[in-house]
Formats: structure tokens, C-alpha cells, sequence
């Protein structure tokens, strides 16, 4: 996608040296070399297929300002602004809509909850107030919601519109992007990492940044390292165009469904988080599976959708454009995983998306940069390290991250997006 013969003469090289070494080119790794590069390290991407040919391609590409603590509205409220001022930090367009969002509850205990989002909301700086939901072409509420009004919020059409502007930024900022070669090993000399073997070449490295997505756990392993992330499948669809969409209406999160829809190719975007998602550990699927191959199931959404069919018709039952899916890496307490591992000093992880990775990904990969970087005025996501999780099982690892997808937008769960 984004190297094309740029890189021509670097396949053949058999070493390289880089500052840093990002493994994954989804939206976090791709964030992180760039924001690297920015710092004045030189930066190297590999990527076992393409740039944004995973999860990051299959996004809704919703960025929402109000979160569940305040680290994590810092970094959704952050990446919204760096995501509006793109080409200026950047030097490469990028497209977003700003239509602002509502988030409606219709149920007594998810009004109450809402109450409590926006006091603490606007307590941490977030532009959010009570209002009552405006005659929209594809919602029609009947007057008793409570909803919340989020005029920052934004969205990006397509999600591999942001993973070709950071491909461009990077590649403009001197980083070096090699698609269709995997890592096989992380190198250590004393405990410590010295850099990265691929299926094509050795590049010595003293930083390392795991950024594998639904893989974290198996390229963290190649160094003896554990994360402790669960990847859970998440599905959305886009119907046939329709004259009952305006593109220029806003988002809408339906927290009681735990639905959301926005306008998409001029027809409806549908997405949910249903109460039993399957978790898919990549490491136990054969060695080619990649996220084209997990299995999609439309009755989820169909389901998902049917308790609001009164306010949204198209969402329950209009012709499908368009349905994709996949792999959230979710964590126990539904906060992201980004710092260093322990015990193994020069490698570092960007994961635990938790639903939000692709919309917080310029604020994470701006602040975990920052902390590789060892800037004085980075914002500090020590919080966030994956050292917080003492040893869990597998199987409780994925009962945790199903729980959280799960209650995504219950009231008293922690996860939010």
C-alpha cells in the first residue's frame, strides 16, 4: 500500500540499523514510528502483510471525547485534536468530519449513568452538555431519552484514509516501511534488546515496539515476554444507500443497545458489542490466519439492532453494503497497555485497544514516543504500562477481556469508546 518502490532496493539489504523498531503497521504502530520519527530517531516499520490490512482497516473510525477517567479523555481528546490539525504537525491531509455526537440512554439506570459521565467529563475539560436529540433523518427518539451532546467529536469516512496519511507522514519524516516481511526474533544480549530478525534481514535496534495487534502476545513471546491481552472479535455494517441517511447528521451511541450508528457511503453505519463475543487467540489458528479469515456472523448485528427498530428502521432491517469485522485486544480492566514490559529493558508495547485503538491512536503513539524518547513534557501514561497485570491465566484472561467488550457501555463497567 504505502511503500511501493521506494522500498525496492531495501528488500534486498540484509542489515539495517535503526533508534527504533515498530512491529505492526496498524493505526497505534504506525502512530508511534511517526511521532519517533518526529523526535529524531530513525524509525523502522515491519509489517507482516500491509499497512492497515488488519483490524485498523476494519474501524468505524469514530472518535469520541468522553471517557471513562481522565488519562483516557486526555488522549481521546488529544488525538481528536491532532487528528483536525493532521497536515499542519504532519505535512499530509487527512480528511474528518465533524458532526458531533450524541449519546442517548433510554433505560432509568443508563440515564443515571449518563449523569455521571457528564459531570466527570466536563470536570476533566470535555465540551459535553445535556440536550435534547434534534429531528435526524435515520434516528426518530420519541422525546423520553437522555442524551448527552459532544460537539468535538468527529470521524474519519474511511479507516484507511488515516492509515494512508500516516504512511505518507512517516515515509515523509524519513521512516522505513517494510510490508510483507514478518519478525521471527527479538535479539537480546544481557537481557536486553539489540533488535529484530525477519524473514529477510537482521536490523539492530536497542528499542523494539510491539505493536502486533490481535499478534501482541506471540511477538512479545519471541522475547520471553507476556501481555496480557485477549483478542475478541467485533463486527459492524454498512447498508445500501439511502435518501433516509444524511451524511452530514451526527454520530449516535445508543448506550442501553450498546449500539452506534453514523452516516457512511450515503447509507448507515451499524455496530454493537453483543453480551457473548467470541475471543479468537490468533496463536491457536493455523499460521496463515489473518483477519480476512475470522468468521463474521450478521444475526449478531441484526440483533443487536432490533431493540431499535422503532428509532432506527434502517438499522434492523436495510440491505447490507458492506459487513466487516475484526480482533479488539482487550485487557482485564479495559485501559490500554502502553510502556515498557518488564524484565526486558528496549522493549516496549503499544496494545489493549479495548474498542478505542484506532481513535486514540495519535494520542497514544504521540505520548509513548514521547516516553521512548524520554521527553520532559510528555504526558505521563505510566498507568497504562503492562507491568499493572499480575499472572493470569489464559482462561481468565479472555473471560476478563469478554466481560469488558461485553459491558462496554453498562453502567459501573470500566471500558468505554
Amino acid at each position: 500500500m504505502a511503500a511501493g518502490s521506494s522500498l525496492a532496493g531495501l528488500r534486498h539489504t540484509e542489515g539495517m540499523d535503526a533508534d527504533v523498531v515498530v512491529i505492526g503497521a496498524g493505526a497505534l504502530g504506525l502512530s508511534t514510528a511517526l511521532h519517533a520519527a518526529l523526535a529524531g530517531r530513525s524509525v523502522t516499520i515491519i509489517e507482516r502483510d500491509t499497512a492497515g490490512s488488519q483490524a485498523s482497516g476494519r474501524a468505524a473510525g469514530l472518535f469520541k471525547s468522553v471517557q471513562a477517567d481522565e488519562l483516557r479523555t486526555r488522549l481521546a481528546r488529544r488525538s481528536i485534536a491532532r487528528a483536525r490539525s493532521f497536515e499542519d504537525w504532519a505535512g499530509v491531509p487527512l480528511a474528518v468530519a465533524s458532526p458531533g455526537s450524541y449519546l442517548i440512554a433510554r433505560t432509568s439506570a443508563h440515564k443515571q449513568f449518563l449523569g455521571i459521565e457528564h459531570r466527570q467529563s466536563r470536570s476533566w475539560g470535555v465540551d459535553v452538555h445535556e440536550a435534547p436529540v434534534p429531528a435526524l433523518s435515520y434516528y426518530h427518539g420519541d422525546g423520553s431519552e437522555r442524551a448527552l451532546w459532544c460537539p468535538e467529536d468527529i470521524y474519519i469516512e474511511e479507516p484507511a484514509d488515516l492509515v494512508r496519511a500516516y504512511v505518507a507522514a512517516a515515509e515523509r519524516h524519513g521512516v522505513r516501511l517494510l510490508e510483507h516481511e514478518a519478525a521471527t526474533d527479538i535479539t537480546l544480549s544481557g537481557g536486553r534488546v539489540t533488535g529484530v530478525e525477519t524473514t529477510s534481514r537482521t536490523i539492530a535496534a536497542p528499542v523494539v515496539v510491539d505493536a502486533a495487534g490481535a499478534w501482541v502476545r506471540q511477538v512479545a513471546e519471541l522475547a520471553g515476554g507476556r501481555v496480557a491481552v485477549a483478542p475478541v472479535r467485533h463486527q459492524l455494517l454498512i447498508t445500501e444507500q439511502s435518501a433516509d441517511v444524511d451524511p452530514a447528521d451526527p454520530i449516535i451511541r445508543v448506550v442501553d443497545a450498546a449500539v452506534y450508528l453514523r452516516p457512511a457511503r450515503r447509507g448507515l453505519m451499524v455496530g454493537g458489542f453483543e453480551a457473548a463475543p467470541l475471543a479468537v487467540d490468533p496463536g491457536d489458528e493455523h499460521a496463515s490466519f489473518r483477519t480476512e479469515d475470522l468468521e463474521l456472523d450478521l444475526a449478531v448485528l441484526r440483533k443487536l439492532a432490533a431493540p431499535l427498530a422503532a428509532e432506527v428502521p434502517l438499522a434492523a432491517d436495510a440491505p447490507v453494503a458492506e459487513h466487516r469485522g475484526g480482533l479488539f485486544t482487550m485487557t482485564p480492566d479495559g485501559r490500554f497497555i502502553a510502556g515498557p514490559l518488564p524484565d526486558l529493558p528496549g522493549l516496549w508495547v503499544a496494545s489493549g485497544c479495548n474498542g478505542s485503538g484506532f481513535s486514540s491512536s495519535l494520542g497514544i503513539g504521540e505520548a509513548l514516543a514521547a516516553w521512548i524518547c524520554s521527553a520532559p513534557d510528555r504526558l505521563d501514561i505510566s498507568p497504562l504500562s503492562p507491568g499493572r497485570f499480575g499472572a493470569l491465566t489464559d482462561d481468565a484472561l479472555i473471560a476478563d477481556g469478554r466481560w469488558q467488550y461485553a459491558h462496554y457501555y453498562d453502567p459501573g463497567a470500566d471500558g468505554q469508546s
